[in-house]
């Protein structure tokens, strides 16, 4: 993802600071698993986009990671505060909107974590590991921005208008369908893992599919990681342990990160609206889209012969 050139520059991966970690040394307890997954991630760069979207639709949030006594990674998480008038108590990550004076969805990312959990903007307390390509949500293009907290002394400080409470997830379960937690007796006819596939209200808009996972702190009022937090945590877990889920993460055929934002770009309201008051060139979008609508005419063209054939030439019953 890129922004339209005005304002603050912002996209180059050379502009952000990641300084050599010796592991051994920073992390004493760091398991074989997970220095491979810290490797894996500061080794990652995200494909080159093809796209400009508008800066005044475009978000970060904030991947923090931390080394369990145990050598294992977790994630931080947060409950909104109930008071918020969107996604109130929602599970989430810190994050939110570019601003202004922000020079690199870095320091948007690293500048709300600071706001909404206290966590320091300090490069070597908190090293950069990667920027992992945008997701769409509903009004916003969405980018993660994956760190590692070295310094185990840091306490949370919560802004309370935003955050009503935080904790930890392991980063691993992420790929998992089985929890990492014992199953409450009332909660064993829930799974841990469930998928939704759903269809815009544009009837032409792909389908797409919803992930939850249970925190295992249900009963006390924290809710699943569910929709686009779960989406991108799922990327930065398969990133980092470079293997795929133990489930299905999209439906067949279905596009892109990319794809799907190109397509929002052009037929959403309030995207179109913001490149054309950011004076942003969707040619690049129209591409995309054109590209994909040709692929998806090539397949269902085959499916049809497919079908068609085995339709004049049914196999026999013997």
């Amino acid at each position: 993802m890129s922004f339209k050139p005005n304002g603050p520059r912002s996209t180059s991966q050379l502009d952000f600071h990641r300084p050599k970690i010796r592991w051994n040394e920073a992390i004493p307890t760091l398991s074989k698993e997970s220095r491979r997954c810290l490797q894996n991630l500061a080794r990652y760069h995200p494909p080159k986009p093809s796209i400009i979207v508008p800066r005044s639709r475009s978000a970060a949030v904030l991947v923090a990671l931390f080394v369990g006594r145990q050598g294992d990674l977790y994630v931080l998480l947060s409950r909104r505060s109930s008071t918020l008038r969107t996604y109130a108590g929602d599970t989430s990550l810190p994050g939110g909107k570019v601003d202004p004076e922000d020079r690199s969805i870095e320091d948007t990312a690293r500048r709300e974590a600071f706001e909404e959990i206290g966590l320091p903007r300090d490069r070597n307390k908190v090293p950069l590991l990667c920027i992992l390509e945008p997701f769409l949500a509903a009004e916003l293009i969405v980018t993660p921005v994956v760190v590692l907290i070295l310094d185990n002394t840091l306490r949370p400080i919560l802004n309370r208008d935003e955050v009503a409470s935080l904790f930890s997830h392991p980063l691993a379960s992420f790929l998992s369908s089985n929890p990492p937690f014992p199953h409450e007796p009332d909660t064993l006819e829930v799974p841990y893992h469930k998928s939704f596939d759903f269809k815009g209200s544009n009837r032409a808009e792909p389908v797409f599919r919803v992930h939850q996972f249970l925190t295992g702190r249900e009963a006390g009022g924290i809710k699943p990681v569910f929709g686009l937090t779960a989406a991108m945590l799922i990327r930065v877990a398969t990133v980092g342990y470079a293997r795929q889920p133990d489930f299905e993460v999209s439906p067949p055929h279905a596009p892109s990160n990319e794809e799907r934002i190109a397509w929002a770009l052009l037929n959403r309201k309030v995207f179109r609206d913001a490149c054309e008051r950011d004076g942003v060139d969707l040619r690049a979008a129209r591409r995309v889209v054109e590209a994909w609508d040709k692929r998806e005419a090539r397949r269902r063209r085959k499916e049809g012969e497919r079908e068609g054939s085995s339709t004049s030439h049914p196999k026999s019953k013997l």
